[in-house]
């Protein structure tokens, strides 16, 4: 048996229920069908919840339905693109589904974007209209003339539904809350095809390089909102669809957040919409004040809350977008009484391949162990291992890159459909990963992460895996820096952030824990303590950064003697 022949199907089940192994044929639908189905179906319920302010699901069609008329208004036609430009944020909420019923496609883009970025992001795209909040108007401003940019909608910092703007504006520029007032919610008519048509065009791969376009078509996300909860909850759908709750404290301007929101509206649940994904703070008292049925997470702010007081309570934590320290799952499962649900994907794959059913399972008392790890591929996912040097599938319990193919994949690289693919279609996703018996994959590296400790590989997220168990560890992360000694070989190097109150710890308690756990050739040769580590805009360890800044006083001369926390 290989992997086209799908072993994990045979784990394709809920306790006692068996889930669907294909769902085909997908509908081919619009994906702004979700809300309007939404709408109609659960009109009363409340589909945003965003700082005290609430919004049901018949309002907010009416008003999406009313900004998608306002930008037809201003010429913008089925297969252009929109940037949303704004942080997580009602007019998001607003603006991703105006977008998609006008008939063009969403570019969501991070607040914290450089101008070059923003610019880069724009101009690429071809965007002819930018949505932004007033604090940003003159960054906007300044796109004119260098890109297609021909208008910006702007918003007040507070929210639209709170205050109109103080100046006046431009020409080119106009307020979002009068366009919501200026029209009547009778949206354009779009002739979407699902297969072709893009709802989203993201760009990704900042961290490792120039941001590429990802092509990302109604069907795709559609096929990947039904793969996800509608499919392995299927038998539970009656309990939760229309009443539940999603704590989304990611970016929505993240694959990951874009998904949950329009995954959470396609089952028409509440989304508890918080704005700033770092104050962890408002998150832990967002979930014991609400106790939401789902809390999307990546794993530093899942680290974080391991250091604060949650109460045992029936609420599914998920996270995604980064492998999760086995430590950390253990933690939070203590926490809140529930195993830590896991999740895979890329941007690429809409976002989703692979679900941890298992901890489903667990959580509705049908399963008696959870298994760690992303899980198995959804329905209608193909999915290898392949040696990344030879390209030949490798044995079952062998760690390969993960290479998958399905409905949900991209398009292709903007322009260009079917670039960033396979001929006939498969993704490199550029991860490691391993496969069990049961058909479960756990993450084991990036292929650009692994080190090469004269020819022996280390994988760092087992490393990370080890610091993260010391007591003292809050967060850390394990990368390679060139060998000294032996050209051409590395050694590891780990940063490492403690606890409060655990300054006593040294470099040399941390290199001998990691002895008792490790190999000697996966030791880091050198551990360095810091007060704060870095992060991408989507909250992830950015580890390139890491070893950049290292990479950086190397040449310059500086030694790498492991530092101690008074060195902070």
């Amino acid at each position: 048996m290989g992997y086209l022949d799908k072993p994990w199907l045979k784990s394709y089940k809920l306790g006692p229920y068996r889930l669907e192994t294909s769902l085909a044929p997908y509908p081919q639908e619009p994906l702004f069908s979700a809300l309007d189905r939404a709408a109609a179906t659960y009109p009363g319920q409340t589909a945003v919840l965003f700082q005290g302010r609430s919004i049901r699901y018949a309002q907010l069609k009416d008003q999406v339905d009313r900004l998608a008329a306002g930008l037809r208004g201003l010429g913008v036609q089925h297969g252009d693109r929109v940037c949303l430009f704004l942080p997580n944020c009602m007019e998001f909420v607003l603006s991703d589904w105006a977008v998609l019923k006008a008939g063009a496609a969403v570019v969501p883009t991070s607040v914290m974007r450089t101008a070059e970025g923003l610019l880069h992001e724009v101009g690429s795209s071809g965007s002819k209209v930018i949505v932004c909040q007033e604090r940003h108007l003159e960054l906007a401003l300044n796109l004119r003339g260098r890109c297609e940019l021909e208008h910006i909608i702007v918003t007040s910092d507070s929210g639209y539904d709170q205050e109109a703007l103080s100046v006046s504006l431009p020409p080119g520029v106009y307020e979002l809350r009068r366009l919501l007032d200026e029209n009547d919610p009778i949206p354009p008519k779009v002739d979407i095809d699902p297969l072709h048509d893009l709802c989203e065009l993201a760009f990704t791969g900042g961290a490792t390089g120039v941001p590429k376009g990802v092509m990302v078509t109604h069907y795709n996300r559609l096929c990947c909102i039904r793969q996800g909860l509608p499919w392995f909850l299927k038998a539970m759908l009656k309990g939760f669809a229309g009443k539940a709750s999603t704590l989304i404290a990611i970016p929505l301007f993240h694959a990951y957040g874009h998904y949950c929101l329009q995954a959470s509206t396609y089952l028409g649940m509440r989304v508890i919409l918080l704005p700033d994904p770092r104050d962890i703070d408002q998150m832990a008292d967002m979930i014991r004040t609400h106790r939401p049925f789902l809390i999307p997470a990546v794993p530093t702010q899942l680290m974080r809350l391991t250091g604060l007081e949650l109460a045992r309570m029936n609420v599914i934590a998920m996270s995604g977008s980064a492998p999760l320290p086995s430590e950390v799952a253990a933690t939070i499962k203590e926490k809140l009484g529930m195993p830590v649900s896991e999740g895979y994907g890329l941007t690429e794959t809409s976002p989703l391949t692979h679900f941890n059913i298992s901890a489903f399972s667990r959580i509705t008392g049908f399963m008696s162990q959870d298994k760690h790890g992303i899980g198995v591929p959804s329905p209608d996912t193909e999915c290898t291992l392949l040696d990344p040097e030879s390209g030949e599938e490798v044995p079952f319990g062998s760690p390969g890159e993960i290479v998958v193919r399905g409905p949900q994949i991209m398009l292709g690289y903007w322009p260009e459909p079917g670039s960033g693919l396979t001929p006939d279609g498969w993704l490199h996703t550029g991860d490691i990963g391993v496969m069990d018996d049961d058909g479960y994959f756990q993450l084991v590296d990036r292929v650009k992460d692994m080190v090469n400790v004269s020819g022996l590989k280390v994988y760092t997220t087992q490393v990370d895996e080890v610091l993260f168990k010391h007591p003292a560890v809050q967060m850390a992360a394990a990368f390679g820096v060139p060998d000294p000694e032996i050209p051409g070989s590395e050694r590891v190097m780990a940063v490492v952030q403690l606890k409060p109150d655990c300054d006593q710890v040294s470099t040399e308690d941390i290199r001998q824990f990691c002895q008792a756990h490790l190999p000697a050739y996966a030791v880091p040769k050198w551990v360095e303590f810091r007060s704060e580590l870095a992060y991408t805009v989507s909250e992830k360890l950015f580890k390139k950064a890491l070893r950049e800044s290292v990479l950086e006083r190397i040449k310059a001369g500086e030694s790498l003697a492991s530092t101690n926390p008074s060195g902070h």
